[in-house]
């Protein structure tokens, strides 16, 4: 986990990044078919300790976010493999990174 401090306070920074999914309008009638290898996938990277938490909006029609641990690159490349992604439910991603200054 990359940590930073913001220098102006000297408050510790943890970095994760976020992982924005954009779905399809009509998700929810199409993701049954995939959301067991879905899940499995984000399960796979929540075991290696890069998943730290993620899900659907509500109503999930509106996307899904995933926090993880990782350099952009490895996040990225989760997005492109992912089976969602894959099969055509996610229509746009994008990773941003979160600098985290209060954890539990």
């Amino acid at each position: 986990m990359l940590r930073r401090s913001v220098a102006a306070f000297n408050v510790p920074v943890t970095v994760y990044r976020v992982l924005r999914y954009d779905y399809v309008p009509d998700v929810l009638e199409k993701r049954p078919p995939h959301r067991q290898a879905h899940l499995s996938y984000i399960t796979g990277y929540k075991e290696k300790g890069m998943v730290k938490m993620g899900g659907a909006f509500d109503p999930a029609a509106e996307g899904a976010m995933i926090v993880m641990k990782g350099t952009r690159e490895e996040v990225e490349e989760f997005a492109r493999n992912d089976p969602y992604v894959r099969e055509g439910l996610v229509t746009k991603w994008s990773v941003r990174d979160w600098n985290v200054v209060v954890e539990e």
